[in-house]
């Protein structure tokens, strides 16, 4: 792995296929132990163990979560809001919903619409509760459009580039 000479936070991190071997194989099992991994993917320990470490503070991999089934964790209502912002207010938004724990992924996207919201609830009723009090609210929000999920499949894995 080689870091950008604009330091970790730089966008552009090059990645040898042992990385790439890692992050898909912690992304379908990040509990799996240094050693357990090593030996799956043919390295040493201390190898894996470095490269890992690398792979972090270069902030390649920053973290490591369960993955959860939202239905089965009472959060059966889902949908994406698009939103049209007011000119240059991402930030706002940002800020505004960061404390809005439905919202489970907020996006800037090109196109017809500014932003794009996952919401994932308990019901209908906290759906719109969320969507008309919260989100609406915003001074930054001119206008939103709701597209409710029925069902939904994610995909969690890395995938290595050029892999079939």
């Amino acid at each position: 792995m080689q870091v950008s000479p604009d330091g970790p936070k730089a966008s552009s991190v090059v990645l040898d296929a042992a990385d790439h071997r890692i992050l898909e194989a912690l992304s379908r099992d990040a509990r799996q132990s240094v050693t357990a991994l090593a030996q799956s993917l043919h390295l040493s320990r201390a190898a894996t163990y470095e490269r890992i470490s690398r792979l972090r503070a270069a902030g390649v991999l920053q973290g490591f979560t369960a993955v959860i089934d939202r239905r089965r964790a009472g959060q059966a209502t889902a949908a994406y809001v698009f939103l049209t912002l007011k000119q240059d207010d991402w930030e706002v938004l940002r800020s505004g919903l960061a404390d809005e724990p439905a919202v489970q992924h907020l996006a800037l996207v090109g196109g017809q619409y500014d932003a794009v919201l996952l919401v994932r609830t308990s019901s209908v009723e906290e759906l719109r509760r969320v969507i008309f009090e919260r989100i609406q609210s915003l001074g930054c929000v001119e206008s939103t459009q709701t597209a409710l999920i029925f069902d939904d499949h994610a995909e969690h894995r890395y995938a290595v580039p050029g892999k079939p």
